[in-house]
């Protein structure tokens, strides 16, 4: 679908760099510092005090974007280069590609596959504003194209996510089906529940993963008769995996809490796997905390407040200490820089606004979810058959029904989050394979049968989905915005500086500082 929608094998250098839009570009140039910098030491040195974001300032951006995605993949990219030169072995494929419209010729390399077949396709399949054919190629393979490494390790860490939620689905339900029933779910409502295949740089591509593994966890430990704190361990690295990409990923967590918290009050689970599951929260928020270079903002959070609430009190006094905690930690810590999200909150139930709140519903990935969403997941059966395995669920795993109910509120108030919301209606639907919910219908053969109509009423409308999904064609160009970048490399001078409103944090400076020695556009 990534290839499809930008033609990205055949496009240079510059112009994939060019077509990751928004805070994309800004997290990718990240990662080509690292990679482009004399040593890795160096190359962190440059992401802990940057001084060209927010010129003249010196910021840790490693602190201020939670980048550790980028300084593990550089990681990786770099031994992958040494072992490989060690080894005297090639890491791409390249070729010339001819663009017309009166534009010279630019190389081309990708770093996965086979090139023969690379060679010829393309010839045939060009589309867009130019036709593009392919002058000459030079057979090499490998890793070894920065931005073919990293778009790559994205696809295949959500790949990864799907064998989870295969397992997460047949250990919730006990059967295999449910694994089938739930990866059925999310692929047959994929452009619902991911946006990896067009933004595989934003934050959540990175941190969702982690966030279902440690979903797992919890659900494991509820389902356990005893728990020990080696199951605190666990969690807290998932939950630190989780925090580490991605500065929303508090406001998953303190739902979780909640749910957790509300199973307990409900008298499903006792005091201890509370406190188990808590101590792993609260650890991994610490740890996330000490490693993120003392961000501020995770001690304000509302999930830290929860968290310690959860852990303290019980009762109505959850709400009040979760905001009496985070209103005090605030003005203590005199920490301002997560304002911006909750006027974004607060404009959606008011005629409040600002310039942030402005600056973010004007984009329909922070409005209200869109009114087709319901309706889609509607037609590939996965809401009916979340409400019938809701409906059966009863007493047990009251747990998952508080975690959709908390994130069908979060997609509706605001339309990025429901990636939490349609992948976990997928999950829930595994129940409907669940021998100890549906053992009534009577016998195994007839239970699967069952669940064999269902999945093919999903399917039904499932692979028109996929179908519309693979069929959207494009092709990255820009050349406005190409010629701008080359003008900025060649005619300014070496310390140049832009200054102007930031997309990304309104209140702050945003540069681009030219560089004639190896420029990063981006």
């Amino acid at each position: 679908m990534f290839e499809r929608d930008k033609h990205f094998s055949h496009l240079s250098e510059l112009e994939r760099e060019l077509s990751f839009r928004t805070e994309m570009g800004l997290y990718y140039s990240y990662f080509k510092t690292i990679i482009e910098a004399p040593t890795f030491m160096d190359g962190l040195y440059r992401v802990r005090y940057d001084n060209i974001t927010e010129f003249p300032d010196t910021i840790n951006v490693l602190k201020r974007f939670n980048l550790y995605p980028e300084v593990a993949l550089g990681i990786a990219f770099r031994w992958y280069e040494s072992i490989n030169k060690a080894l005297d072995r090639r890491t791409k494929i390249c070729w010339t590609v001819n663009r017309g419209e009166g534009k010279s010729p630019v190389p081309s390399c990708e770093g996965l596959g086979e090139p023969a077949y690379f060679c010829k396709k393309f010839v045939f399949l060009s589309v867009g504003p130019s036709v593009r054919y392919f002058k000459q190629c030079i057979n090499f393979t490998g890793l070894g194209e920065p931005a073919y490494f990293y778009t790559e390790s994205v696809f295949a860490l959500n790949g990864i996510m799907m064998g989870v939620f295969f397992l997460f689905g047949t250990y919730l339900s006990g059967s295999i089906y449910g694994g089938i029933l739930t990866v059925a779910g999310f692929m047959y409502n994929h452009g619902e529940c991911t946006r990896v295949q067009w933004t595989p740089p934003l934050r959540e591509s990175f941190a969702y993963p982690f966030f279902v593994i440690e979903m797992f966890l919890v659900t494991h430990v509820i389902r356990l008769s005893r728990p020990t704190y080696i199951h605190s361990v666990f969690i807290a690295v998932a939950v630190i995996s989780f925090m580490l990409p991605w500065q929303f990923a508090q406001f998953a967590l303190m739902t979780q809490a909640v749910a957790v918290f509300g199973t307990y009050a409900l008298g499903y689970i006792g005091s201890h796997k509370v406190k188990v599951i808590g101590t792993g929260l609260l650890s991994g928020l610490l740890v996330s905390y000490v490693l993120l270079f003392g961000n501020e903002m995770l001690l304000t959070s509302f999930f830290a407040s929860c968290i310690v609430t959860v852990m303290a009190v019980q009762g109505v006094m959850l709400i009040v200490g979760t905001l009496g905690i985070k209103i005090a930690l605030a003005n203590v810590l005199r920490v301002a820089d997560d304002e911006h999200i909750g006027d974004i909150f607060r404009s959606k139930f008011s005629d409040y606004k600002n310039f942030h709140t402005m600056l973010y519903t004007c984009a329909a990935e922070f409005d209200f979810m869109e009114t087709e969403t319901p309706w889609k997941v509607l037609k590939t059966l996965l809401l009916p058959s979340v409400l019938i395995s809701l409906g059966a669920l009863g007493i047990k795993h009251i747990y998952h029904v508080f975690q959709l109910l908390a994130f069908t509120a979060m997609a509706v108030i605001i339309m990025r989050l429901k990636l939490f919301w349609t992948p976990h209606m997928a999950l829930v639907s595994s129940l409907l394979a669940s021998r100890q919910l549906f053992g009534w219908i009577g016998s195994r053969e007839k239970h699967w049968a069952a669940v064999t109509v269902i999945l093919a009423g999903m399917t039904y409308q499932g692979i028109q989905n996929l179908q519309h999904q693979w069929g959207i064609m494009g092709e990255f160009s820009n050349y406005p915005l190409e010629d701008l970048v080359e003008w900025i490399k060649e005619t300014t001078p070496k310390n140049a500086v832009f200054a102007g409103p930031n997309a990304y944090h309104g209140h702050r400076k945003a540069v681009y500082k030219s560089s004639n020695s190896k420029p990063s556009p981006l």
